[in-house]
């Protein structure tokens, strides 16, 4: 009675298979078909060796072969490695060697990339390339692949304690790979029945499947993102279609939810949120199907909250809390915002606290900051990483295992959280603590700006000073002394930015994080 993913969907694949279970632009699968593509996947991985535990790379946009790819891993029991499609060779390197992949499916638009490196990575043995001819003679296409394996199943029998891995970060460094068993990770994002009691056993997520009403939920960010893998997911486990852009456009989000009748759409936070608001705004599509927007993995910031309220006004935008390691943990309360305070209700089904340096729930009402936790149903470490495992998953006195979030925030007497940022990305200036989150929002409040990021670089006299890169909105000049004016209205004078770098474009993950290593590098070219 465990909750494994490839079983649940072989199950939906049974009891749904007519339905459509996913749409990325003119290409679309049933859930019978994608489970058949899957399986012919899983049999050309098996029958060139790779077993169970090892990992199979996927470098791709959004689009059938990717999932395919992740559920045909997933069903003889080897593990998905997400690889971010921006990386460039060295970067690359370091991902195929930590992540000691076996296989790797990728498009062959990254072609001159993968045959730099992948000869350098000692288990990198077999290459699938999608979306036409590769120049890698050693690669087979994607399609051969599918001819070459079996349609049916015949896979070993698997387990809830099978890993999954994602790998996240980068916003300073490398990433890293949090690995989750698959039970835990169902239950971690959802168990199945998001914001209501887990699902008790697996045949009950197929009876509500096949109970369920039409639902079609749009991933906005790339599959090589954590969060739009989880959405997938859930709207399998809800029994509906998950539909995607191939590559991000605000303009081509809103003609899919037009074309496919889309319910609700998962961004991350401002990156996509505010394209998707002006590509709305000067377009005219058909919206009336849509519910739901919800935001998770990236603040959305109050003026783009509201440029989107404004232009959906029967739309509900949610702000979600959560992380790769720990799953979906919180909501945002009505009005938080990070100008006005990031402020969240802890998830009923959900161990959550805010603990001291000691390890210790800080005092309800105290105002004493912590770092957010979470215990049980949370990932398990990082792969070929120990010490930032340990330094992640600590156990108090009571010999209970918490994920530390590293987000600091604090608890009202009523319990709610108020999280004011990554401790991380805290900016020590003169001995006053500033969280880039707020003076970003501040920042992108301005007409003239599309885009913040603020970073903390050094300063002799304060220690670290407040500076911010700034990418303009298109055709538009501003200037640092406008931009300061604008922040001393709204923010105390010691968080408002003493430096300015004005760039043509910003630098962010595919999933919309900021990259502060880079936007630092940035500030101190310019300073320097």
């Amino acid at each position: 009675m465990e909750f494994n993913h490839a079983d649940l969907f072989e199950g939906l694949a049974d009891a749904i298979g007519e339905r459509t279970a996913v749409i990325c632009g003119a290409d679309r699968r049933t859930y019978a078909e994608l489970d058949a593509e899957a399986n012919r996947l899983g049999h050309y991985l098996m029958d060139l060796g790779v077993e169970p535990g090892q990992h199979v790379g996927i470098q791709l946009y959004n689009g059938i072969p990717y999932i395919a790819g992740m559920l045909a891993a997933l069903k003889i029991r080897a593990v998905p490695i997400n690889v971010n499609y921006r990386y460039v060779e060295s970067e690359l390197l370091y991902l195929y060697r930590d992540s000691d992949i076996r296989a790797l499916i990728y498009d062959v638009e990254f072609d001159a990339r993968v045959a730099a490196v992948a000869d350098q990575a000692p288990l990198l043995r077999h290459l699938i390339s999608v979306g036409g001819e590769s120049a890698i003679g050693s690669a087979v296409p994607y399609e051969t692949a599918l001819e070459r394996g079996k349609p049916e199943r015949g896979f070993p029998p698997r387990s809830g304690q099978d890993v999954y891995i994602i790998y996240t970060g980068g916003t300073t460094g490398m990433p890293k790979g949090a690995m989750w068993h698959v039970e835990d990770l169902f239950m971690g994002f959802g168990g199945g029945n998001p914001g209501g009691e887990p699902r008790a056993t697996p045949q009950e997520v197929i009876d509500a499947a096949v109970a369920s009403g039409p639902l079609v939920m749009l991933p906005v960010a790339p599959l090589m993102h954590g969060a739009a893998q989880m959405a997938t997911f859930i709207s399998w486990w809800l029994g509906g279609t998950v539909a995607y852009v191939h590559k991000f456009d605000g303009a081509e989000v809103w003609r899919t939810v037009e074309r496919e009748r889309v319910n609700t759409i998962n961004i991350t936070g401002d990156a996509m949120a505010r394209p998707m608001a002006e590509a709305l705004a000067e377009g005219s599509y058909d919206v009336s199907s849509l519910i739901v927007i919800s935001s998770t993995g990236a603040i959305l910031s109050g003026a783009v909250r509201d440029r989107l309220q404004e232009l959906l006004s029967n739309v509900m935008i949610l702000d979600n809390f959560g992380s790769t390691e720990s799953g979906y943990t919180a909501s945002g309360v009505a009005g938080s915002t990070p100008e006005k305070g990031l402020r969240y209700q802890p998830n009923a089904v959900v161990d959550l606290a805010v603990l001291d340096e000691k390890g210790r729930p800080v005092e309800p009402g105290s105002g004493q900051l912590g770092t957010v936790a979470r215990s049980g149903r949370v990932a398990f470490g990082y792969y070929n990483d120990p010490e930032k495992t340990a330094r992640t998953f600590v156990t108090d006195e009571q010999g209970r295992r918490w994920l530390l979030t590293g987000d600091l925030a604090s608890v009202d007497a009523d319990g709610t959280v108020n999280v004011f940022g990554r401790g991380s990305q805290c900016i020590n200036t003169g001995g006053e603590k500033v969280f880039p989150e707020e003076v970003e929002a501040v920042l992108k409040g301005h007409p003239s700006v599309f885009d913040a990021v603020v970073t903390g670089v050094p300063d002799e006299r304060w220690g670290n000073k407040v500076a911010a890169v700034i990418e303009p909105r298109p055709g538009v000049e501003v200037t640092a002394e406008e931009l300061d004016a604008h922040c001393r209205t709204l923010l105390s004078g010691y968080k408002v930015p003493r430096t300015y770098a004005f760039v043509e474009t910003m630098v962010r993950s595919p999933a919309g994080k900021a990259d502060y290593r880079w936007a630092r590098e940035t500030v101190e070219a310019i300073t320097s």
